[in-house]
């Protein structure tokens, strides 16, 4: 069964931010034999003074292929969220099955990027859902983003990945035939929305972070040093646009 598993507000000002806890969750998972992890997406959400957030208030949301029923997922996430989780945080764990995201759940993750949300909506609407979501430590305004990110992975045109298989291994230039064989990224495309040959080089420099797109993995090329079918993976900051 298919689950996504969002988690929000894991950090502080010192720590490693919730991107690395949700890598190393997912790692985890894979190691007790839990569920297969087949991507991480990362969320922004709404910037406020009124909103208590470490750096950028992104949340991270985990795709995942599990055999079980939900309950070792959960039981195994809030044992790690408690353990590792930043002193001074409110760290949040959400956890649903991915055919029962409903159209409300997407909306509210749409909202969580451009309003100020409560936590007593976010629970009524998990408990409608029958979804496990729960504030884990601090003030519990975690469940706000965890939830937010399951919603936006779940409508699939929002975030970009900080972990399929292969983007954080593979270096250098491949085809674009190669890659789709060697990473879980799904389309390559040029900045003006053309998909690139088969056979062109994609070279993957240091920072390879597709973006969600269509519910697919998409990253982002431009032409590199002037040659006829050989490309780069786009600019940081132009991905960060694309994807928040």
């Amino acid at each position: 069964m298919r689950y996504l598993i969002g988690i929000d507000d894991t950090d502080n000002l010192e720590s490693r931010g919730t991107g690395y806890r949700a890598r190393m969750l997912g790692s985890g998972f894979q190691d007790a034999g839990l569920a297969v992890l087949r991507g991480i997406t990362r969320h922004q959400l709404l910037v406020s003074p009124v909103i208590r957030y470490t750096s950028h208030n992104s949340s991270a949301c985990l795709l995942v292929d599990a055999d079980t029923g939900p309950e070792p997922l959960v039981d195994f996430a809030r044992t790690f969220l408690l353990r590792e989780s930043a002193p001074g945080s409110d760290a949040g764990l959400c956890i649903a099955p991915w055919e029962d995201v409903a159209v409300t759940v997407q909306d509210f993750g749409e909202r969580a990027k451009r309003e100020v949300l409560s936590t007593d909506e976010a629970t009524a609407l998990a408990c409608k859902a029958h979804f496990i979501l729960e504030g884990l430590t601090g003030d519990g305004g975690g469940v706000i983003g965890s939830l937010a990110a399951v919603g936006l992975r779940a409508a699939g045109n929002d975030g970009r990945f900080l972990w399929l298989p292969g983007i954080r291994d593979l270096t250098g230039a491949y085809t674009v035939d190669e890659l789709l064989g060697l990473t879980g990224i799904e389309v390559f495309r040029t900045l003006d929305g053309a998909e690139i040959p088969s056979a062109d080089i994609v070279d993957l420099g240091a920072w390879c972070r597709p973006i969600l797109e269509d519910g697919q993995a998409v990253l982002l090329v431009e032409p590199a040093d002037g040659q006829a079918g050989y490309w780069r993976v786009a600019a940081k900051e132009r991905i960060k646009q694309e994807s928040e």
